[in-house]
Parts: structure tokens; sequence; C-alpha cells
């Protein structure tokens, strides 16, 4: 288990018919060798995992990513933004079924409730 600074750009869509490199999230986490995430290597490095989520010409979100335990397959993965407060996450569609290979899709859903889907851009040593 390493930890990896990985990079999500958004992949195409009605909106972004070639996808969008200023729409994405660039966030920290342990992988496995085959490039999913590791829960017990989140748990021994929380303060490590964070999120930059950056949005056209929005402020950038500055955050965590969360592991939350549970019988759906290992669990739930998110990034937070409000730790103490009641904002909502933004959630990792599947995020401990996909590895995070560069070329790789991933979804997330955001706060409104829109899934979105990106490209593994890169994945690089932390």
């Amino acid at each position: 288990m390493s930890l990896k600074r990985i990079t999500l750009h958004l992949a195409r869509s009605k909106e972004y018919p070639a996808g969008s490199a200023a729409h994405g999230y660039e966030f920290i986490a342990p992988l496995d060798a085959s490039g999913h995430l590791d829960s017990t290597g989140w748990k021994t490095n929380k303060q490590a995992c964070r999120v930059r989520r950056f949005w056209g010409g929005e402020e950038l979100d500055l955050g965590h990513l969360v592991h939350r335990g549970g019988a759906n397959k290992g669990g739930s993965w998110a990034f937070t933004y409000d730790i103490a407060g009641d904002e909502d996450d933004e959630a990792g569609y599947r995020f401990g079924a996909h590895a995070f290979n560069p070329g790789d899709y991933v979804s997330i859903r955001d706060d409104d409730e829109v899934l979105h889907t990106f490209v593994v851009q890169s994945v690089e040593p932390a």
C-alpha cells in the first residue's frame, strides 16, 4: 500500500462534449497493487487523505477522503468538505470496486445529487 495523488478530470458529457480539465478532483489516497482504494491504509493515513475540488471559475473546495464501513462491499467512500457541519458529502459511486489507473472512469455524486463521470487523468506518488 502506498499513498498516491490521483487527478480526475470531467469526462465527456452533454454539457462538455470534449470533457473538461477545468473540472475535477485531485486527492491523496492509499491504493493497493491493483489500484483499488485500501481501507486499512486509509485508517492509518486519514489526515493525509485530502481532496481538492476544482470546478471551472468556482472557488476551490478543500476537504478529506472519508470511508464509512458497512455491508456494501466494504463500505462507501466520499469527499467531505465540512467534517463538523451539515454540508452534504460527495459520494464516489462504487469507489471500492473501481481501480484508479490512468484512463479508467469513475463517477461521483455531487452535493446536488448529480452524478458526474470522470476519467482518471494521472496517478502519481504522493
